[in-house]
């Protein structure tokens, strides 16, 4: 049988059942086979038991089993039948062979048609739409099949929103439901859809927030933080409440901050409530040696006769999850408060809604007395209601205000039983919005208008309000008067910076819905406006800022912010109020539940140093709950850049300043912030082709994703120590260096039994003052000097003493490079050799040294690796096609001989380095080219370092001394910045062996590249 007709043979056969048995073909089928249930034995059809046939054929002849047609030589099958059978065997065997049949008779051709089962000589077109061309017995299945998928067609879609119409998803109770449920994850800010239509959204902290617009605003954005304003809505930050007596109060802060780095909670100017302060949080008892983060603090003004206070703290998200608890401990705040459960997430429908006040809606327009509002609403929807759709009477779906994750039932309130401290988590409750800009002033007067005196006509209706009762009190009309007149000397100001740093004012204005113009425009200061202001109000005002009392607002009470949120005019309502205005265009009487109480906050611009001075000053704006939007379009109308998460970033570069997360390396959520971006970065390159990736072996650059601070300072403190030990001996005639290396040796033994000790940043400012006079502080691009502190001059002894405590401490320095070059993440800051001084003082504007490039030792092991997993049988994972290679003990395939390799190169010797004396090679690991055995799950990865990393300080040609956190060319100096971190034993250790004229100079070079930048360092206090 040829090999068509047997596949043809089991595919006819392939549903038969296994008791059913053929006589396999063959030749020379002398053995007989039961069958059919038969005991005996039985000849296949066709089967001829003369050998005679098999020699008298010239072809082959099949020994047994079916044959399709007829024989060639035309003899007839055989028909020899078993002599006996057994009826049970052969029953079941026949009963198999008919449900077989059947089977097959009945198994359609894959189509789900009832003509499917016809063959296809009869099948027709028409019989898709007309049954009766089908047979008498297929035409019942057909009809049933068509009135189905009739049916089908008709029935009614299930209510799911992805089956819904675009306009029926975006009507307005369909999407609020939708957008609840998308809260769930996710916390929105009330500007959420504002941003999510602009900018790049971005999921952070547990937070959904504006990463970066999607229109080219770089410059524009820059421009706007340096000539007029730029708009970033901060609500997303966490504010925390402390209620207590002053006393106790300050007693428990001050566990958690140190005076040596800064001021405290109890800063005079602070705590009187006309300054915002700023300080460092440490955990309790452990000051300077594991910080938390950076806080901003507001004190309530006090009160007549009163000791009880009140504080908030404002502090980033991620901290939020680590100063809790050490509040709650040093507040011994350990009962639970359970919320209470009359206030809910968005109150009813206000009042004017269903019963608009007589006042103001009677004068827009004195025909509206005859309609009533329900025909009002009938006759101004849009949309009429079906005739099978039923009216709900269920209460309408609540837009979430605040914390959409949170239960209801979570406590955020504390209570302490021993001394009466509370502590109240206030997130989302309000709203936080900052103006960066010299013109956040103009912005603001012309946003804002100071609330009109309530008149007292109609108390009955006006009872439900808190501005009506506010302003029964004599003594709140008259200091709201006074604010209002610091509001107006706000005009004559010409710039943000003139008033003093963290000056408070509080207000209650009216809704800025009701003045918002018609046009967008920009708000630029006016001459007209600046004459008119009293010059010597205004002069006070600069000097001696906002008065104590004028700081006082009605937003610190929560009554007052639930009141002012639960009777907001919703922006439905104010458009039909509108709608009816007799002359289009004219402005809206204010409404008696349209005043909001405000906080105004100065926020200081660049204070360290002595360039830029008041670079990125503004004002922040704090607002109750569910007012962001009625304040966030009328702030857009006056012509402010709106700004997200990067232009954060790039304005506290541009000031010099740390940014948190980013730059708190010795901080909790600064080391989780450091991991995450590793994972992304990592991510992002194994994403690329292995093709296309930069080898950062080859550049020399151990760990481009991330900064490994802690090894840094413990080869740095290894290097040091080593120096103190055998500089006395090697530098002979050289008096400063021994008396350094005398000062040092018992100094290194009393911090040797301290173990692992983490790094930790130095914030001192003494010290920071010293370092700052030290590193002779120029200006961006290094051409004059600037003014000096009365600093000591750098000795060994004063050297030795800074760093007798300070063994494993970085320092936070702003690099400007003095020729061209931008600096990118994680840029490396290396130590000058002096051919590099030597050049620069001959070409000051010098490119700056190449490193060599160095060996990829691992490449021919990933080779291998790869040749050797293609041999397997296995097949081949995703991770060795994408250029990485899992590691295993077992494997045999021989690695780089470390012995016979190039050496890397050793740490330089004086001859080569900046350093007062040899850098010794022995003291520092040497590197290892194959990764531990003990590991078996790590990866090879094509370009990068496996772990553990080798020498980072001796590993280029050039002593590692730090890392870049942030760094891009700067559109404020016109030159190359960068902001990062450096070892304080490393940095000590290159000025004293620089000259004094080229004091403070770096090199900086970039992971993917070999090029050397000069740059200077900046310390400003």
């Amino acid at each position: 049988m040829s090999s068509a007709k047997e596949r043809m043979r089991n595919k006819k056969l392939k549903n038969q059942p296994s008791s059913v048995t053929y006589t396999s073909p063959g030749v020379g089928s002398g053995s007989s086979h039961c069958r059919n249930g038969g005991e005996g034995p039985s000849h296949g059809r066709g089967h001829d038991p003369s050998p005679a046939r098999d020699r008298g054929s010239s072809h082959p002849i099949h020994g047994g089993g079916w044959v399709r047609g007829h024989q060639r030589d035309g003899k007839a099958y055989g028909q020899e039948l078993p002599k006996a059978i057994t009826a049970s065997g052969f029953i079941k065997a026949r009963a198999a062979e008919v449900n077989a049949m059947l089977k097959a008779v009945t198994k359609t051709t894959g189509s789900v048609h009832a003509f499917g089962v016809l063959p296809k000589h009869m099948r027709r077109r028409a019989m898709s739409h007309n049954t009766k061309r089908l047979p008498c017995r297929l035409r019942e299945v057909a009809n049933r099949m068509l009135e189905k998928s009739q049916k089908l067609g008709q029935k009614e879609k299930k209510p799911q929103s992805k089956t819904k119409s675009r306009k029926a998803r975006r009507r307005h109770g369909n999407l609020l439901l939708d957008f609840n449920r998308r809260q769930r994850r996710n916390v929105w800010l009330e500007t959420h859809i504002w941003h999510a239509k602009r900018f790049h959204m971005a999921k952070r902290w547990g937070y959904c927030l504006g990463e970066r617009p999607t229109y080219k605003c770089y410059r524009a954005c820059y421009r706007a933080m340096s000539s007029h304003c730029l708009l970033q809505d901060l609500s997303y930050h966490c504010c925390l409440e402390l209620r207590g007596e002053e006393g106790l109060l300050l007693a428990a802060l001050a566990q958690l901050t140190c005076k040596d780095s800064g001021p405290t909670f109890a800063a005079a100017a602070s705590l009187s409530g006309r300054r915002q302060g700023s300080t460092l949080v440490y955990r309790a008892g452990q000051a300077l040696a594991q910080p938390l983060g950076p806080v901003l603090f507001l004190w309530r003004p006090r009160t007549q006769d009163s000791t009880h206070r009140q504080l908030w703290l404002w502090i980033h998200p991620t901290l939020k999850q680590d100063l809790l608890p050490e509040l709650r401990a040093v507040c011994q705040c350990s009962e639970a408060v359970p919320p209470p459960p009359t206030l809910e997430e968005m109150p009813p429908a206000p009042a004017p809604a269903s019963q608009p006040p007589p006042g103001p809606a009677q004068a827009l327009a004195p025909d509206t007395e005859t309609k009533g509002p329900q025909s009002d609403r009938t006759k101004a929807s849009k949309r009429k209601r079906s005739q099978g759709e039923t009216e709900t009477t269920g209460p309408p779906a609540k837009k979430v205000l605040g914390d959409g994750t949170r239960s209801p039932t979570t406590p955020v309130t504390w209570r302490s039983s021993t001394t009466g401290i509370v502590l109240s988590d206030l997130t989302m409750e309000i709203v936080r919005y900052r103006l960066i800009g010299p013109l956040s002033h103009s912005v603001l007067t012309e946003t804002l208008e100071p609330a009109t005196e309530c008149d007292a006509s109609s108390p009955s209706q006006q009872a439900c309000f808190w501005w009506p009762e506010h302003c029964k009190d004599e003594r709140n009309m008259s200091l709201h008067r006074k604010q209002a007149d610091i509001l107006n000397l706000l005009k004559g100001v010409y710039s943000t910076a003139e008033v003093p740093s963290g000056s408070v004012l509080g207000l209650t204005v009216d809704d800025p819905r009701l003045t918002l113009p018609r046009i967008r425009g920009k708000a630029m200061p006016s001459i007209q406006q600046a004459q008119e202001v009293d010059e010597a109000s205004r002069r006070e005002l600069t000097l001696q800022g906002v008065p104590e009392d004028c700081s006082q607002s009605p937003l610190w009470e929560r009554s007052v912010r639930d009141n002012v949120t639960a009777h907001k005019l919703p922006e439905q309502e104010l458009n039909r109020m509108r709608s009816e205005v007799l002359v289009p265009g004219s402005r809206l009487p204010p409404l008696p539940q349209g005043r909001v109480p405000v906080l105004l906050v100065q926020q200081p611009g660049k204070q360290a140093g002595q360039e830029q001075a008041s670079w990125g000053v503004g004002w922040d704006l704090l607002l109750p709950k569910a007012w962001g939007m009625a304040f966030w379009v009328p702030l857009v109308y006056r012509g402010v850049r709106v700004g997200g998460l990067n232009m954060a970033l790039k304005h506290s570069q541009n000031k010099g300043t740390p940014h948190f997360p980013h730059d708190y390396p010795d901080c909790p959520a600064g080391k989780r912030f450091q991991e995450e971006q590793e994972e992304e970065l990592l991510a992002k390159f194994k994403r690329r082709p292995p093709a296309k990736r930069t080898n950062y072996i080859k550049h020399g650059c151990l760990a481009p994703f991330r900064c490994p601070w802690q090894q840094l300072a413990e080869e740095w403190e290894l290097i040091v120590r080593e120096e103190a030990v055998t500089g006395g001996e090697e530098a002979k005639g050289e008096g400063r260096r021994e008396s350094l290396a005398q000062l040092l040796v018992p100094k290194a033994g009393e911090v040797t039994s301290q173990g692992d000790v983490a790094f930790t940043v130095l914030r001192n400012r003494k010290s920071l003052r010293l370092l700052s006079g030290w590193c002779r502080p120029t200006s961006s691009k290094g051409q004059r000097s600037q003014r000096q502190w009365a600093v000591p001059p750098l000795s060994p002894a004063v050297a030795a003493s800074l760093l007798a405590s300070n063994w494993r401490s970085l320092v936070w320095v702003r690099l400007s490079l003095l020729s061209k070059g931008q600096p990118e993440l994680h840029a490396q800051v290396c130590v000058p050799a002096p051919e590099d001084l030597r050049g620069q003082r001959g070409q000051p504007r010098c490119s700056g040294p190449l490193e060599p490039l160095h060996t990829d030792h691992f490449r021919s092991k990933l080779k291998q690796l790869k040749k050797h997993r293609k041999t397997k049988a296995k097949p081949t994972s995703s991770s060795s096609l994408s250029g990485s290679a899992p590691l295993s003990t077992s494997t045999s395939t021989p690695g780089p001989d470390p012995g016979s390799a190039p050496t890397i190169p050793s740490t330089p010797g004086p001859a080569s380095l900046s350093s007062p004396t040899p850098l010794p090679s022995t003291t520092l690991p040497a590197p290892s080219l194959t990764p531990p055995s003990s590991s078996p799950t790590s990866d090879l990865i094509l370009g990068l370092w496996p772990e553990p990393l080798p020498s980072i300080s001796s590993h280029c040609s050039r002593v590692t001394l730090g890392w870049v956190s942030q760094g891009d060319f700067s559109l404020v100096s016109g030159c190359g910045e960068a902001l990062g971190l450096v070892s304080l034993p490393g940095l000590l250790h290159m000025l004293l062996g620089q000259p004094e004229d080229q004091r403070g100079l770096v090199l900086l070079r970039n992971p993917s590249s070999l090029q050397y930048r000069l740059a200077k360092v900046n310390i400003e206090v």
